[in-house]
């Protein structure tokens, strides 16, 4: 009984927020439901966490404006010190000032370090880069030509600050550095690098006015020296000559910038481009000599230098208190001014925080000398009663600036606009950095020309080496510049649960949100489809021609409905179901018009787990997809349509086909992802902004954050924060990430097609080492191949993901059993190919190489290391035991768990494991508190074990402050401290000692596939107490059939299956229930047949071989559904569908998606379709009219169904035309139609039932061959199981062996050192007391610290440093990115 509300008001949605208006920004239910109205006993949904729809807020845009005024502040603020701390050292080392000879000797040698700074750093940089990166051969003619423009730069930068700049005043010596701009505007002139013709006003302006600035100068010096002002002599026209000639000469610092934007030597800077950084290690040596040069020859030479007056007396403290303070400030700020002039450009303020304060860093320093000026003008005019404040106060007391007051007002004229003149040149030199556009990820060397700055002219260093045009194919100035891309989304599935599968799903649906419909243009310019691969599909493998779908394809059809739901308020529309040679495909259209496409896989037809899967849809989207889009003239293809949820026709399935024929295999990704990934759009377009820029990058991976609940899962997130904090960063910084994980990495097709990647990544494991390097850790072998070849693969930490971890103790030690071995394995291989890598990777070196073989060794001293550990700080220190006894006795645990390891059952290993984990648990909690309690009683932390736990939380503090968003990750700091001896020791035993164990080891079935073989056909279980006796009876599916064959006399095939074998419960039971919801609807594509309710065929379906696939079709229509059966798509003009035969599995899967022709789920999609259909403003009164009438005229046809009940073909048909009418009429009477086409398409597109089709023959025969020639399932003969049995047991004896002899070494050589005596081998650590005063005692560090620092703390001191210069690096890429996406542009 269908309830009516008279009071009905259509409430207009949010179309601003459609579709998702199903929920509002408060995360309630959508507006547009009337709260009187229930169509249904169970309207009630899940909403999933994050399946809201983000829109504007007010704080995160005001913090992004913060940040932006922030940054823009620190580049005026450093800009603005930097070129002060210059003038002063200036001024002070100026002949014509009131210091002494010999302190304007010293701050002229503070000059020389502020211009040796910042090629010291050029030096240090560029030197990292060639130890760690491959090493090019120079070309000596290019070379020789940097070198010499290097050298004629540095020349005029020496002869301008050293030699010219102390004989000028402090206006002068400002005004004079806004000259080096005059060689970029005059090649701007030349080379018409303007985008429109008019903007050459702009350098021919610059010339001009810097020309008239120059001749200003000379006017003012000549009307001084003819004016007899205090130190001007004739002289000074000569340092005119020369400031002007040196100008020059610096200005061609910048040579680069105008020459690239012309791409006439496009080859020649390629080139350079290979090595850059060993010219800048020779161009930055020459430089500093020819600094040396110019001081020596002109100071020592021309003007005599007393060396003796460096040496400084007691009393001259002070000065070089100054001096070094002065030379800090500037070397400092420029570097600062130029680290946050790059963060501006990055976070795409570049006008407001780059741009601006640069421009004003001139008028500002003049600004603040006229204050400081002004306010000691009483000091300077000779009253010495003032108090001077502040440092850079008082230096302006001893500047002789000029004595003639009355020359200052006349030349005051002059003075202004030889200054406006020479400040507006440079500004209208570099006017094109005020329309740099940038993208979200941007390397410095995209940016700016040259790898650091100039500290002498900071701003106009920072302006002038802004690239006028970004170098790059990906320019994001205009969408022919852009290359578009395609992501293929591809997740696989194995036993998840339903949470974990709508996790994945809500994360596809939030892309297909963010990206829109895929026929309009999108601000990232990609496309994408999403495919999920589902091993071990079916049920039934004792009758492989009757197949049902297992309850986790149940599971995942229910997620994908709930979640379509959740992001529409509707029902899914268009379904395709597909019978294929692996098994089975799902295929609809999302909300947007993306496709989904899901991959049911019969492990009898094709090989499942995770690295199958993966070369499965390598080879479906690289190699099929790839090969029919480049010919589509050999394809015959049929294709079917669908409608997007807007209710236009097209096809989408193809349309990303279409689209790439223009799309290069460069441009092709492939997202893998797990079956239980929770990630955002942000993060994979990071991932793909990092494989748009950088060209040599087959994959990137993201941070990585484990979820769930427990110890184990606490354990877990710090391990999971360690590793990407430091072991990961190192590895980006050092050379390459090893290891992209399959849960979220983004991969680059070209790369994967390269040689010697997806092929050999095919290759079937018929060797024991082969089993544990290929298939116990697919995703680290094939980020090996792809290093192998030369890709590299990176690390975005702004890029986040989420994934279910193991929360039990038993499942966490199975899945590192398999990392375990196969990490090692996989790093072993690259290492023993080091030399041959080198040569074709350019981010591997040999300097790398030796860093990973460290690595290895230290990681497998890690037992040793742990069993040190617990000797020294358990044993030693918290039981006072002696050195050598503590290390025997540490070693007794481990030794015990290696035999049991032998000897027990894995099951019993792991019970085992966990009770010698608590047990070690309580030692480490115990020695943790200790060593506090030891470091009070002392006073004081400078003791072995006091100074590693200090050490040890520092580096984290500062890591995790490093990392603000994962402050919160120090919380499990402590637990995983105490699971250290776990982890590291008992862990390692355990993979070791099982690594002949190859089985997968978490998310197994709860049965083995024995008990579910014998339970298969199980129809009845009891157990029955009579009396004493117990008895079991069980009562058979064959037991039944021979029954039933005897009642009824038919064969046993053509009994009824009474029980479902998937969910137990009698199919009579379900046929004989509510007959009215098993229709057979004629909009379908293919139908299924109905049989009689007393037939025993029911379930019975007609399947056609291969063989007769193309000549004929077994017909399971009855006649009169052949005569009432009208194609769907016969308005549209589409080809018309056949019919398809209907496999066993396809039933129960179609009969969920026909859930959408209730009354109340019709009821519910109609509205939504009318209103989406009709977004456009507009249209809103016809749309709410439409809404109400046509809603009417539903409940009136379907006033006697119930509000669960499938609508019977005759009813589709009747309510299809009803409605037709009313909206014609509507439209009608309010003059629009022109929607009456748009209308009618939602009203069949509400009313479409899912289709059967028919796989292409072309794509069944690819299948067919990929399947035969990669993809067959696997079936070992019992003697080479035998013989691969007793090879992984050989290989796990070796490699236990190997590990064994290492540690027991390494634990002997520690014990004889400790045996030896503490005085003969050991470091002394003066102790101090609390108050900082020396105790007179000293602290030894024993061999047993000493052992354990060297095969520990060194590799994470490095890992430290590495991470340092990471954040330093790569700031604007992790946290700046994450508060300005998307990125304002200011």
């Amino acid at each position: 009984m269908v309830t009516k509300c008279y009071q009905l008001k259509v409430e207009k949605p949010h179309l601003d927020n459609y579709p998702a208006h199903g929920i509002n920004q408060q995360g309630e239910r959508g507006v547009n439901h009337c709260v009187c109205l229930r169509d249904t006993w169970d309207p009630f949904q899940l909403n999933p966490v994050g399946a809201e729809k983000e829109g504007s807020r007010t704080c995160f845009r005001l913090a992004q404006y913060l940040v932006a005024v922030f940054v823009g502040l620190a580049v005026l603020t450093s800009a603005v010190i930097a070129k002060g701390s210059l003038l002063v050292l200036t001024t002070l080392s100026s002949p014509k000032s009131m210091r002494s000879e010999k302190e304007q000797q010293f701050y002229m040698l503070m000059l020389v370090f502020c211009l040796v700074c910042p090629n010291f750093l050029v030096f240090l940089k560029s030197l990292w880069r060639c130890a760690f990166k491959s090493f090019v051969r120079p070309n000596m003619r290019t070379m020789a030509f940097i070198c010499a423009i290097e050298c004629l730069v540095s020349l005029g930068t020496s002869v301008l600050v050293l030699v010219v700049m102390p004989e000028f005043d402090v206006l002068t010596n400002l005004f004079i550095s806004g000259g080096v701009c005059i060689t970029s505007a005059i090649l701007q002139i030349i080379f018409k690098l303007q985008r429109e013709s008019w903007r050459i006003v702009f350098p021919i302006c610059s010339l001009l006015l810097t020309i008239a600035g120059y001749c200003l100068l000379g006017m003012d010096y000549y009307v001084r020296v003819h004016s007899h002002v205090d130190g001007e002599t004739a002289n000074s026209f000569k340092f005119v000559a020369i400031g002007i000639c040196a100008s020059l000469l610096v200005s061609l610092c910048w040579w680069e910038n105008p020459l690239q934007a012309t791409n006439r030597v496009q080859d020649t800077l390629s080139e350079l481009d290979g090595f850059r950084d060993f010219v800048f290690i020779i161009s930055s040596i020459l430089r500093v000599i020819v600094i040396g040069a110019v001081y020596l020859i002109y100071h020592a030479l021309i003007k005599s230098i007393t060396w003796s007056d460096f040496n400084l007396e007691d009393k001259e403290w002070e000065l070089l208190q100054t001096g070094l303070v002065l030379l800090f400030l500037q070397a400092f700020c420029s570097a600062a001014c130029h680290w946050f002039g790059v963060v501006a450009c990055k976070i795409h303020a570049v006008r407001m925080s780059f741009a601006l304060p640069v421009c004003c860093t001139g008028p500002a320093v003049l600004l603040v000398g006229l204050i400081l000026f002004i306010t000691q003008a009483q000091t300077l005019g000779g009253d010495k009663t003032m108090s001077i404040t502040g440092d850079f106060s008082s230096v302006f007391s001893y500047i002789n600036f000029i004595t003639d007051c009355s020359v200052i007002y006349v030349n005051l004229q002059t003075y202004s606009i030889c200054g406006v003149c020479m400040w507006s040149g440079f500004v209208t030199c570099t006017y094109y950095v005020w329309k740099i556009k940038v993208q979200r990820i941007e390397r410095t060397s995209q940016l700016f020309v040259r790898r650091l700055y100039e500290s002498v002219f900071i701003d106009q260093s920072l302006l002038l080496n802004t690239k006028m045009k970004v170098a790059r194919a990906k320019n994001q100035a205009s969408h022919d510049e852009i290359q578009d891309c395609v992501i293929y989304l591809c997740a696989t599935m194995w036993h998840e649960t339903y949470d974990e599968m709508l996790k994945i799903l809500t994360s596809m649906f939030r892309l297909d949100r963010y990206r829109g419909d895929p026929k309009e243009e999108h601000s990232d310019y990609f496309n994408f489809e999403c495919h999920i691969y589902v091993d071990d599909a079916f049920t039934g493998e004792d009758v492989p021609e009757r197949r049902l779908v297992n309850s986790y394809v149940e599971d995942l059809i229910h997620v994908v409905v709930e979640v379509y739901r959740v992001f529409t308020n509707k029902e899914p529309d268009d379904v395709s179901i597909i019978e294929t040679p692996y098994g089975g495909r799902l295929m609809l259209v999302m909300p947007e018009g993306n496709m989904l496409y899901i991959h049911l896989k019969d492990k009898r037809r094709i090989r499942n787990k995770k690295r199958w899967s993966q070369i499965m849809y390598l080879y479906y989207l690289l190699g099929w997809k790839g090969y029919i889009v480049k010919n589509p003239q050999k394809i015959n293809t049929r294709r079917s349509s669908l409608i997007s949820v807007d209710g236009e026709i097209f096809l989408p399935q193809f349309e990303n086909d279409n689209k790439r024929k223009f799309i290069s295999d460069d441009n092709t990704y492939i997202l893998a992802l797990d079956g239980d990934t929770d990630f955002h759009p942000k993060a994979v377009i990071l991932l793909v902004d990092r494989l748009r820029m950088y060209d040599n990058v087959g994959a990137a991976c993201g941070r990585i954050h484990p979820t769930g609940m427990g110890p184990m899962v606490w354990y877990q997130k710090f391990e999971y924060a360690v590793g990407h904090w430091l072991q990961k960063t190192a590895e980006h910084v050092f050379g390459s990430v090893l290891c992209s994980p399959g849960c979220f990495s983004l991969f680059r097709g070209s790369a994967l097609m390269d040689d010697s990647v997806l092929k050999r990544y095919t290759t079937t494991s018929t060797r024991a080492s082969e089993y544990v390097q290929y298939d116990q850790g697919e995703d680290r072998w094939l980020c090996t191949l792809l290093l192998q070849q030369g890709w590299r693969v990176e690390y975005n930490a702004a890029s986040d993901a989420y994934t279910n971890s193991p929360q039990e103790f038993k499942e966490f030690y199975n899945q590192r059993r398999r990392w375990g071995p196969s990490t090692l394995a996989n790093t072993l291989d690259l290492l023993h190919s080091g030399a041959e890598t080198v040569k074709r990777n350019t981010s591997i070196s040999r300097l790398y190489i030796f860093y990973q073989m460290f690595t290895v060794g230290s990681s497998i001293l890690g037992p040793a290391s742990v069993t040190l550990m617990v000797a020294g700080s358990a044993f030693q220190f918290v039981f006072k035991i002696a050195g050598t006894l503590s290390i025997i006795i540490a070693s007794i645990p481990p030794v015990l768990y290696f035999i049991v390891c032998f000897v027990a059952k894995p099951n019993n290993q792991i019970t085992i494991a966990a009770i010698m984990s608590v047990l070690y648990a309580f030692l480490m909690t115990a020695s943790f508190f200790s060593i506090i309690g030891d470091m009070v009683v002392q006073g004081t932390f400078l003791t072995p074990t006091g100074v590693f736990l200090v050490s040890m939380a520092i580096m984290y503090l500062v890591t995790a402050l490093l990392h603000p968003q994962e402050f919160t990750m120090l919380i499990y700091g402590l637990m995983y401290f105490i699971c250290i001896p776990s982890g590291y020791l008992l862990l390692t035993i355990y993979s070791l000692v099982n690594m002949n164990i190859v089985t997968w080891g978490t998310r197994e079935s709860n049965k083995t596939e024995g008990e579910v073989k014998k339970q298969h056909n199980l129809l009845c279980d009891r157990n029955c107490r009579i009396c004493c006796w117990d008895m079991k009876l069980q009562v058979t599916q064959e037991a039944t059939n021979l029954l039933y064959q005897q009642i009824t006399g038919q064969h046993p095939q053509q009994a009824i299956p009474l029980i479902n074998n998937n969910q137990g419960i009698p199919l009579q039971a379900i046929s004989n229930s509510e007959p009215q919801t098993q229709p057979n609807h004629q909009t379908e594509a293919v139908n299924l047949k109905e049989p009689k309710k007393d037939s025993p065929d029911k379930w019975k379906v007609s399947i056609s071989s291969d063989s007769d696939h193309d000549d004929k079709k077994s017909s399971i229509l009855s006649s009169s559904d052949e005569d009432e059966d009208e194609d769907y798509f016969n308005n549209l003009d589409l080809e018309e569908q056949q019919e398809q035969p209907a496999f066993d599995w396809v039933y129960p899967v179609k009969e969920e998606f026909l859930k959408k022709l209730t009354y109340a789920n019709l009821k519910k999609n109609l509205k939504e379709q009318i209103w989406y259909t009709l977004r456009n403003k507009n249209e809103d009164d016809v749309c709410e009219e439409l809404v109400l009438m046509l809603t009417d005229t539903l409940n009136g046809e379907l006033s006697a169904v119930g509000p669960e009940d499938v609508l019977t073909d005759l009813q589709v048909e009747q309510l299809q035309h009803e409605l037709t009418q009313q909206a014609r009429h509507i439209l009608k009477t309010n003059g629009m139609n022109r929607l009456e086409k748009r209308v009618k398409r939602a009203i069949e597109k509400t009313l479409t039932a899912p289709k059967v089709q028919k796989l292409d023959e072309s794509e069944k025969d690819f299948w067919n061959k990929l399947i035969d020639r990669y993809l067959a399932p696997i079936k070992n003969t019992k003697q080479h199981e035998e013989e691969v049995t007793k090879e992984l047991k050989s290989l796990r004896n070796k490699a236990v062996f190997l590990y064994f002899i290492i540690n027991v070494l390494w634990v002997v050589a520690t014990f004889f050192l400790q045996a030896i005596g503490n005085d003969i081998i050991s470091i002394k650590i003066p102790k101090l007391h609390s108050n900082g005063t020396p105790s007179g005692e000293f602290l030894k560090v024993e061999p047993l610290s000493l052992m354990f620092l060297l095969s520990f703390a060194v590799l994470l001191f490095i890992q430290f440093l590495a991470m340092l210069y990471h954040r330093y690096k790569h700031a604007e890429f992790t946290s700046f990115q994450i508060l300005l996406f998307p990125a304002v542009k200011i």
